[in-house]
């Protein structure tokens, strides 16, 4: 894809791999919009980045996806780029998690990792196919192709992603629409919760790396331990789970 002269919306973008995204595309010549949650997430990252454009949106909500892509195209009718970042991650024991009552809480999980990136990508799609060059990327992760057993929705959502990301390109293949996932490892974030991926790679060095990717043209883009993930054959991915077991084990059963 073109790496400046775009108008692209990024979901999630008021913090960590989102608001690092927003950064070198507006470095790079781009139009960026972001939209997450929180408004004060939101203001936080308008100090920062005075040129970005914030949207308070919840995307968990099926109308609040569709006000977006309503709000988007009708302000900014140039648009030509998404950005599915948003996501949850949970690390929860399923023999202690009380679906019962709690189910509306793993649900969220789901509706922002998986609902949310298809629904947008439906929406904007066809918008896009009407433009000369266009993009949709998808951010899954490495444990998509390697589940972490400590966080078992967000595993399958991000698998589940991969599988439409995969599905889509194909579909758009003939269109004027690129389709290009992007792979994180563990990054420096605060996703999962506050220290939880201090041992990750560094944000500015993953940035750059996915970038270079995006320069070359690929269009599956990973780093570090998930750039090895994303080929490894099921045998390769069950020895690593079972050097991971006991860790996990151990990690799991702190998990309330």
């Amino acid at each position: 894809m073109n790496l400046s002269g775009n108008t692209i919306l990024i979901t999630g973008g008021g913090s960590g791999i989102g608001l690092a995204f927003a950064e070198r595309f507006i470095n790079e010549g781009n139009q960026v919009i972001i939209c997450g949650r929180r408004e004060d997430t939101l203001k936080q990252a308008k100090e920062t980045l005075p040129n970005v454009i914030t949207r308070v949106c919840d995307l968990t909500i099926e109308s609040e996806r569709s006000a977006l892509f309503d709000w988007v195209i009708t302000n900014y009718p140039e648009v030509n780029v998404l950005v599915n970042n948003a996501g949850i991650q949970q690390h929860f024991n399923i023999l202690k998690a009380d679906a019962k009552e709690n189910w509306s809480f793993f649900n969220k999980e789901i509706q922002s990792n998986i609902e949310a990136p298809i629904h947008l990508s439906m929406l904007f799609a066809p918008f896009f196919a009407e433009k000369e060059k266009a993009a949709i990327l998808n951010v899954t992760s490495g444990l998509g192709f390697t589940p972490a057993m400590s966080a078992p929705i967000y595993s399958a959502t991000k698998a589940a992603l991969h599988s439409f990301t995969m599905s889509l390109r194909n579909q758009l293949l003939e269109s004027s629409v690129e389709v290009i996932e992007v792979v994180p490892p563990a990054v420096n974030t605060n996703l999962g919760g506050s220290g939880l991926h201090i041992y990750g790679e560094p944000l500015d060095a993953f940035t750059d790396g996915i970038f270079k990717g995006l320069s070359e043209g690929k269009k599956e883009i990973g780093y570090g331990t998930s750039a090895r993930a994303m080929r490894m054959s099921r045998d390769e991915i069950d020895e690593m789970g079972e050097k991971m077991y006991g860790i996990m084990k151990d990690m799991l059963n702190k998990l309330e």
